[in-house]
């Protein structure tokens, strides 16, 4: 009844009824009505209803809260960290302000500031056992980091996968450790999974720096170095100061200069030139493994161009462990065997390319280098005579008489047992080897990796002193007498 008396009494009264009680109704109605929705899970309602009790009330630090925790349903982190911090701005001994900001911090990544919002926790409410674990998960997270940066530094690449796996768990909307993760797996060789993990951020936040520098690093080594500076210059659109992408940058630049130069060299013929330049871009980046792979392969080329094989086999080895399913570094080594003469080794990388990829040409080099194997396990006639495989006719015959003069067992009828035993088997080879290099039909089917026995030609059979007798005898030659009871040591030559 005094305010209805004292006008100056009932006035103010009337107006903190309307200014602050009315109100506050309303956006407790609204906090209310947000409440349900957020029980039945329809977040979106709920965030429009908190949003409303704020507006009519913002001073209310528990309306910031219940948003916040509705923010963190629609994993809308950062804007839940910014309403749980204005809500402990609004009363320091909000405990679930603080907890909800600590959690905000640790999902994002920042294990350090959500250990201070947890302790604080505790220290308005000591048992809250969520608090507790929640700290306990804050610790592990830094710990896991610490491990992260030793693995990166010593360059244990698998080391950072597993610890930003396990930080993860708790950090689920940390990009950073995202990043880090699938900039890793990039360095492994990883790059499917390392590009799904950027693109995934990206979709998120198209202008992280760090996501584009990792999708650009994926190409790069993948060797799709054009594309690869794209994203490196958008990296640095989006952060100037980023400078892993700008030492991506130049390498990748640099690198594509530099192979392009030796392969132009290449193909002017300037094989020297080629193989210096590419020597030069293998020093850029040894982490690029696919494009280190082909500059090898591209060197082992112009090796064995210069006649450098052993170099040439060693650089198609180098390509092969950087990148086993390089199909041309096989085939060049494979090249490269042929030529020298290790055919094992040819046929060995012939079935892995045929393996690979069964075509008539890959079937066709397999079985050329499984015919020169199997020629190289049998006498080398040629060898034996010491002429080419292009010899004429007319060079077998002189090879023939030199070898068998050289080897006859009459010449060596003073040495040892064990001499004589040697040369009469030189003699036989060199025997063998005349009968079937002077025969046209033979040494068809000799050199085209045919069994001789297939022609009935029995060569454990075989006489040498036979071919011997007719090649010297006749007039104005050899004639050749002997006794041949007494032995081969009992063997001359007479002038006709």
């Amino acid at each position: 009844s005094s305010t209805t008396e004292d006008p100056v009494l009932y006035l103010a009264s009337y107006l903190h009824f309307t200014l602050f009680a009315v109100p506050c109704r309303e956006a407790e109605s609204f906090k209310e009505q947000g409440n349900a929705f957020y029980v039945k899970k329809d977040y979106g309602e709920a965030l429009h209803c908190y949003t409303k009790a704020i507006d009519v009330c913002p001073k209310n630090a528990s309306y910031y809260g219940n948003r916040a925790a509705t923010l963190m349903m629609l994993t809308r982190y950062r804007e839940a960290l910014e309403d749980s911090q204005q809500a402990v701005r609004l009363d320091d001994t909000f405990m679930k302000g603080h907890l909800r900001e600590g959690k905000c911090h640790l999902l994002l990544g920042n294990a350090m500031a959500a250990s201070r919002c947890f302790q604080k926790v505790l220290e308005l409410e000591p048992d809250n056992s969520q608090a507790q674990q929640e700290l306990k998960n804050a610790e592990a997270i830094l710990e896991y980091e610490r491990l992260a940066e030793v693995g990166f530094e010593k360059r244990d690449f698998r080391m950072v996968v597993y610890c930003m796996d396990r930080a993860l768990e708790s950090a689920s909307a940390c990009h950073r450790f995202r990043v880090l993760k699938a900039e890793c797996l990039a360095l492994l060789g990883r790059y499917s999974e390392a590009q799904s993990v950027a693109s995934d951020i990206l979709r998120m936040d198209s202008t992280n720096g760090d996501a584009l520098y990792v999708r650009g690093l994926c190409l790069y080594y993948e060797d799709c170095i054009d594309k690869a500076v794209q994203f490196f210059m958008q990296a640095l659109r989006m952060a100037p100061d980023h400078e892993k992408a700008r030492i991506a940058c130049r390498n990748a630049k640099a690198l594509k200069a530099k192979k392009e130069e030796g392969n132009k060299a290449f193909k002017e013929g300037n094989y020297e030139e080629a193989y210096e330049l590419y020597s030069e871009a293998l020093t850029i980046d040894p982490n690029n493994i696919k494009t280190n792979a082909k500059l090898y392969c591209n060197r082992a080329t112009v090796g064995s161009k210069l006649k450098k094989l052993e170099q040439a086999i060693e650089d198609c080895t180098k390509a092969i462990s950087l990148d086993e399913t390089y199909i041309k570094a096989y085939l060049r080594r494979a090249q490269c065997y042929m030529d020298t003469q290790m055919y094992e080794e040819a046929v060995r990388d012939y079935e892995k390319v045929y393996q690979t990829e069964k075509t008539k040409e890959h079937k066709q080099l397999l079985k050329n280098a499984q015919l020169e194997l199997k020629k190289s396990k049998r006498k080398d006639y040629y060898k034996v005579l010491g002429v080419d495989k292009n010899a004429t006719e007319e060079e077998i015959k002189k090879a023939y008489r030199k070898r068998a003069l050289m080897h006859h067992p009459d010449r060596h009828s003073g040495a040892s047992a064990e001499v004589q035993k040697e040369e009469e088997k030189k003699f036989k080879e060199v025997g063998e080897a005349f009968t079937v290099l002077s025969d046209p039909k033979k040494k068809s089917r000799y050199d085209s990796g045919h069994d001789l026995d297939d022609d009935g030609m029995n060569m454990g059979d075989f006489d040498a002193n036979n071919i011997f007798k007719a090649f010297f005898g006749g007039p104005g030659g050899f004639s050749f007498e002997g006794n041949l009871s007494s032995g081969p040591g009992n063997f001359f030559f007479q002038f006709g």
